[in-house]
């Protein structure tokens, strides 16, 4: 009785904790992008003719200011604002730090055009016979690979459980073993710490199924 009362509970766990935590990330990023309404002159604010503040309102109009935002930057008009945008912060020391890195790190992860974050691959770090996940962002430049004398690439470690910060290493293209795992996967792979899989993730379900009640 006490081992099906205990596989009942672990059960309800398995998804009340993912279901939770994921209700709990969207309310609080809806709740930032709520506040984006704020700075909304009060004639414009939905509040000001709606009987009652209805949540979301703030992720349509982040989305609808993103979209305005895209379409503003290709033309010439917008590329003129994004240049000058630039560089002033490029004049702010402290600042520009924070906003060049964001940037580039964003860019190497949504950017069509990109190469960077395309391909996962293993490299013995922080030391040999131990293997870190990685992500290939590029091939280091040419007075580097002339000064080491072989050709070495650029990889990305992300931190467990945060991928978004980790380590830049300039790695022998020879000592580092490409892997089929998608980036996402190897995201999931980083921020779960290595308990989630990717063979494991297809089959999360059936896993939760097999817990027998009457064990």
């Amino acid at each position: 009785m006490k081992a099906r009362i205990k596989n009942y509970f672990i059960t309800g766990l398995l998804v009340i904790i993912p279901a939770g935590l994921t209700i709990y990330i969207l309310d609080i990023l809806i709740g930032m992008m709520d506040r984006v309404l704020n700075y909304l002159p009060l004639k414009f604010h939905p509040d000001t003719y709606l009987p009652f503040h209805i949540p979301g309102l703030g992720l349509i109009a982040t989305a609808v200011l993103t979209f305005l935002v895209g379409i503003l930057t290709q033309n010439l008009l917008g590329k003129k604002l994004v240049y000058l945008w630039e560089w002033a912060v490029s004049r702010i020391p402290f600042v520009r730090s924070i906003y060049l890195a964001i940037k580039q790190l964003v860019e190497a992860i949504f950017a069509q055009n990109s190469k960077g974050f395309k391909r996962v691959v293993l490299v013995e770090f922080p030391r040999k016979e131990l293997w870190s996940l990685g992500f290939l962002t590029g091939v280091v430049g040419e007075e580097i690979q002339d000064k080491i004398k072989e050709r070495v690439i650029s990889v990305f470690i992300p931190n467990v459980p945060n991928p978004t910060t980790g380590f830049y290493l300039m790695v022998p293209e020879k000592d580092v073993i490409n892997l089929d795992m998608t980036v996402e996967d190897a995201f999931k792979l980083a921020m779960s710490g290595g308990i989630v899989t990717p063979s494991e993730q297809g089959n999360h379900n059936s896993q939760i199924s097999k817990i027998d009640p009457s064990a």
